[in-house]
């Protein structure tokens, strides 16, 4: 999809993988044209969409894997660095829409496979539970803590909340660094409350706090108000997923982080981890994979 050549570039050049392009022109009326070229007769056509601000994205992809099933794929897969619509995963209040499960199902309908990193699953276990095809999570705690490693003397890493300690225990521990885990207060979207625990002991160590989206900066913000004057060494921020609201990133330096890295699911001026190559890995496996006898039922089920 447009604006995702360079993430797909690099996809090609790990798999080997022919890259077509997949052109949308928007009328004036606001309707939206796709054009692709033929994808090769009775294989997978991959279509790579990370989908940060997904409401203007999502029309235009669903037309696409329709095109290209039409023009001749035998299935289409989804590669969806970044998903979106997981962390309303429940009913809040009274009549809200549980996204997580009509956003997979819509999936479901669309793709027969999906590759995506590091998902905002809170409360549900597996993508299985929302997406009803064959998906894999590519984890990267690895590519963080390569990077970390390299640019980072004496880490201390913090989870800045709860559903950041299971990966940030991996992180540390590929590091053989110390960690810490704060407790989170959430008042609202962009209102949270975090508290810290004892780190007198790592005071001479380099704050890292590790998150796997900034969107809003609320949590990370809160959080770089609780380290300030508690480490002698300026706090970097290291995230998965850099979706970043207007003005976040210049609230993080001015609350006293020394950098922002992301990788590159979501392209920005923040991105120096490149997780490409372990998303290339899950995309070759499920292309590998010959559908189940159930799964080509559904297909063509679906197909009318």
């Amino acid at each position: 999809m447009p604006d995702n050549e360079t993430f797909a570039e690099l996809l090609a050049l790990h798999t080997g993988y022919r890259r077509q392009q997949l052109v949308l022109h928007h009328f004036p009326d606001g309707e939206t044209r796709v054009q692709m070229a033929a994808p090769d007769l009775d294989g997978d056509a991959v279509i790579v969409c990370t989908l940060d601000r997904p409401d203007a994205k999502v029309l235009p992809l669903m037309m696409a894997a329709a095109t290209v099933r039409e023009l001749g794929a035998a299935r289409v897969g989804l590669v969806a660095p970044y998903l979106a619509y997981m962390r309303q995963d429940m009913r809040f209040h009274p009549g809200e829409a549980i996204s997580a499960r009509i956003f997979g199902g819509w999936l479901g309908h669309t793709f027969d496979w999906l590759v995506t990193v590091e998902p905002h699953l809170h409360r549900y276990t597996t993508l299985a539970e929302i997406y009803p095809h064959p998906a894999q999570v590519v984890h990267v705690a690895a590519q963080l803590a390569g990077w970390i490693r390299v640019h980072v003397t004496r880490p201390l890493i913090i989870g800045p909340d709860s559903e950041s300690a299971q990966w940030v225990s991996v992180v540390a521990k590929l590091l053989g660094a110390p960690s810490v885990v704060a407790r989170k207060e959430r008042h609202g979207d962009r209102d949270v409350s975090v508290f810290l625990p004892e780190m007198d002991q790592w005071r001479d160590h380099t704050p890292v706090v590790l998150d796997d989206i900034v969107a809003s900066g609320g949590t990370l913000l809160q959080t770089l108000r609780c380290l300030r004057g508690r480490t002698s060494q300026p706090p970097v921020c290291v995230a998965v997923h850099g979706l970043f609201t207007e003005g976040v990133l210049e609230k993080l330096l001015v609350e006293g982080a020394a950098l922002i890295v992301t990788s590159n699911s979501v392209i920005t001026d923040t991105s120096q981890i490149d997780i490409s190559k372990p998303v290339a890995e899950a995309m070759v496996s499920l292309c590998a994979a010959q559908p189940t006898e159930t799964e080509g039922v559904v297909r063509q089920n679906m197909q009318g």
